[in-house]
């Protein structure tokens, strides 16, 4: 049992490390995904902020033939606007209904994370 753990956890601290951001990374993600409303059933739903200046948005499910979709929008952000990409190699820029779309889904993303790890943190 102590080796599965070890395994799971990781030996070293910096191991420990990365598993705990990994893991809240994912929880937050699964969090953000429901800020847009109530997720149906078979779908996986995925809003997150990777890193200062990338942030993803991330959907799979299953259509009633039984053919499994996924999309993945990554948002890369810079002091020129923001860009979007899905798939390779496929930049736009976001309209302008666009842009304020994703501003306030980034600000409610925000308020509901530090909210959230407030509460972790005191718990």
């Amino acid at each position: 049992m102590a080796k599965l753990l070890s395994a799971i956890m990781g030996s070293s601290r910096e191991q420990r490390r990365a598993n705990a951001n990994r893991t809240l990374l994912h929880y937050l993600a699964w969090r953000g995904g429901k800020l847009f409303g109530p997720i149906p059933e078979g779908v996986r739903r995925e809003f997150f902020c990777l890193d200062p200046h990338t942030w993803v948005w991330h959907e799979e499910w299953t259509d009633n033939s039984g053919q499994h979709h996924a999309v993945t929008t990554r948002y890369d952000l810079s002091k020129h606007g923001i860009l979007k990409s899905q798939g390779v190699n496929s930049y736009q820029r976001l309209s302008a209904q666009e842009e304020r779309n994703f501003r306030a889904a980034a600000k409610q993303y925000i308020v509901s994370s530090q909210t959230e790890l407030q509460r972790l943190v005191a718990a």
